[in-house]
């Protein structure tokens, strides 16, 4: 598929994907208040009709942008649960947590970084704050062994916050996503405690 401005839209599961796509390239580029819904139906081809068909508003498709990476970080503390405590689980939870910031794109991670106010309305309305919140504290505690200490329990926090902020402090750096992904994974991994 191309857009309106011929530029070919990455190849994702359907139709909703792709108007996620497309509105958060939007509401990147030129903010979120000054992005239309007419203005991401006629980037897609679409008729309004036809985009409202699948999203009532922007809220809506923000939310479902946000539901999206939730579910992942939810099956990562799902899985992390279940796993044995050691140095492979931790390399293992941040390899998984630097590819759930790869589907999600830096894109929505500098999104989400600079339009914090906006995102954490919505999260309060739908209660997921609390949810991504709470699953971020038990991947904390999932990774940290009993009787750690605190230097090494905040060494875990940094390896992890690590890939969290790479949107905003990736911002400006002249380098393809991949590169800073695979930068950002040896850092991360780099913080956590030696022997750990």
């Amino acid at each position: 598929m191309t857009l309106a401005n011929g530029t070919p839209v990455p190849p994702l599961s359907g139709t909703r994907e792709n108007i996620q796509a497309v509105a958060l390239r939007l509401f990147s580029e030129q903010g979120y208040e000054s992005t239309s819904m007419r203005q991401i139906a006629e980037e897609l081809g679409f008729t309004k009709a036809a985009l409202y068909y699948h999203f009532k508003s922007k809220e809506d498709i923000l939310r479902a942008l946000m539901e999206t990476m939730r579910g992942q970080i939810t099956d990562l503390v799902d899985w992390a649960r279940t796993q044995e405590s050691g140095p492979e689980l931790r390399r293992t939870v941040i390899t998984r947590w630097t590819e759930i910031v790869h589907a999600q794109g830096l894109r929505m991670f500098r999104f989400l970084g600079s339009n914090y106010r906006l995102v954490r309305e919505l999260k309060s309305e739908s209660g997921q704050s609390e949810g991504m919140a709470a699953a971020v504290v038990e991947l904390f505690s999932i990774l940290t062994p009993p009787g750690a200490s605190v230097e090494d329990q905040l060494r875990v926090r940094f390896a992890l916050l690590t890939i969290n902020m790479l949107g905003i402090a990736a911002r400006d750096l002249d380098a393809d996503e991949e590169e800073i992904l695979d930068a950002a994974a040896r850092i991360s991994t780099g913080l956590l405690p030696p022997g750990f």
